[in-house]
């Protein structure tokens, strides 16, 4: 995942890498497995397909700043994830799903791009150069529309494509050229970093940062007033300005599902934010359960239920030894304890939801329209409901009129409805 301050050169030794950009790595790792594994779940299936762009891809291959060990970049995470994933689709299958994935990586930086070349070819991949891995010396928002076009004439309906945009700073990648991404494709998302630190430190009063608004997409994120008065009337500004600018963010990418968290860097450069933005619950989804099975990366600053604080976030300095993250009571992990109390506050206001309306709502609606807020995953809002069918606080009833008794059956479709008998009220 390319940054500014790394430089490539052939024949010259790798950049270093931080552990907090390691930690990005693995979640896109995980993420892409799980999200190939969802898709293709049908035993009839018998095709996928599937564009990735990683929008700055840098040269490919870094070392470890505390270890000194070899690190693939993005682009091979990329690779190596799609083969994990054909592999595990196709281990008990008679007849194989064929995979057909195109990579797009985009570097602008010259000797990057020709290291990361060079490093394809070095390591097996050099006949897909130009037939389904495109590698372009260039700006991300050049290509930007050219790849939208290509994805669309190949997916058709379905254009699924996932955009790693992972900016150094803040204003590489503006919120209308993600809008026109999630708008141009129905299955597309995107994954991408924004500097949140080092926004907070430049944003002044002035006409250059007025002009840097405007060119991100978010021209009103102080609401008509003056840092002076933010910092005058608000206790915390920064957390005031960085909650302003969550919402007008989101609200300029367009996406319908999002999952944030942030990332701290161990070098002090500030915290970032890694945003993942889709249109589809079912995206969001499998974004949400990488964040439990991968709660060595994640804490998150809120509720357990409907109310979870904006931001989720990896700390490096709590990564013991870079694969278990030490557990210092600070905030809500995502582990053993956090799902109980995610489950118990769901089965609390679960019911405030459905209980107005006599004819309820359906599952899907429910996740959908809640997700956003909520740090669970569908299954766990499906123990929650489990809890609420045994107390008999809830009915659940498929379209043929069945009623559900395990939470573990419960489809999108199903009607989730008051019982005809409640034991209290709210």
């Amino acid at each position: 995942m390319a940054k500014v301050p790394y430089q490539w050169a052939l024949g010259e030794r790798p950049p270093p890498i931080q552990q907090h950009s390691v930690a990005k790595h693995e979640i896109l790792r995980a993420y892409l497995v799980a999200y190939i594994q969802t898709l293709i779940s049908s035993p009839r299936q018998e095709e996928f397909r599937l564009t990735l762009i990683d929008g700055f891809a840098g040269g490919g291959i870094y070392r470890h700043a505390s270890t000194a060990q070899e690190i693939l970049g993005s682009p091979f995470v990329m690779l190596e994830a799609v083969k994990e994933a054909e592999f595990l689709v196709n281990r008990e299958r008679q007849k194989k799903v064929c995979l057909h994935i195109d990579y797009f990586f985009i570097e602008n930086d010259k000797g990057a791009a020709e290291v990361l070349k060079s490093e394809l070819c070095l390591r097996g991949y050099g006949e897909q150069l130009g037939q389904t891995i495109f590698i372009f010396q260039s700006k991300f928002q050049d290509r930007a529309k050219e790849i939208v076009s290509f994805v669309k004439k190949k997916s058709h309906r379905a254009a699924r494509a996932i955009f790693l945009l992972d900016q150094y700073g803040y204003a590489e990648v503006p919120a209308p050229l993600i809008n026109m991404l999630m708008q141009s494709l129905a299955g597309g998302e995107v994954i991408l970093t924004f500097a949140v630190d080092s926004f907070l430190n430049f944003a002044g009063d002035n006409q250059l940062n007025k002009r840097l608004l405007e060119q991100i997409g978010i021209p009103d994120l102080f609401r008509s007033r003056t840092i002076d008065e933010i910092k005058k009337s608000e206790k915390d500004w920064r957390l005031f300005i960085q909650g302003c600018l969550y919402k007008d963010l989101v609200n300029a990418c367009g996406a319908r599902f999002y999952t944030p968290f942030f990332i701290r860097s161990s070098k002090g450069h500030g915290d970032y934010w890694l945003l993942h933005l889709s249109q589809r619950p079912r995206a969001r989804d499998v974004m949400t359960r990488i964040h439990w099975e991968k709660n060595n990366h994640f804490i998150h600053y809120g509720g357990s239920g409907l109310e979870m604080f904006q931001m989720l976030g990896y700390v490096p300095e709590r990564d013991s030894e870079f694969t278990q993250q030490l557990q210092l009571g600070l905030g809500f992990c995502f582990d053993e304890l956090a799902k109980k109390a995610s489950v118990a506050k769901l089965s609390e206001q679960i019911p405030h939801l459905i209980y107005p309306d006599p004819d309820g709502m359906s599952f899907g609606e429910l996740f959908a329209s809640t997700c956003n807020t909520s740090p669970a995953s569908a299954q766990i809002y499906r123990e929650a409901i489990g809890n609420l069918l045994q107390m008999k606080e809830l009915e659940v009833v498929g379209q043929d009129g069945t009623e559900r008794r395990s939470a573990n059956r419960i489809h999108d479709s199903d009607q989730l409805l008051p019982p005809k008998q409640r034991s209290f009220v709210f």
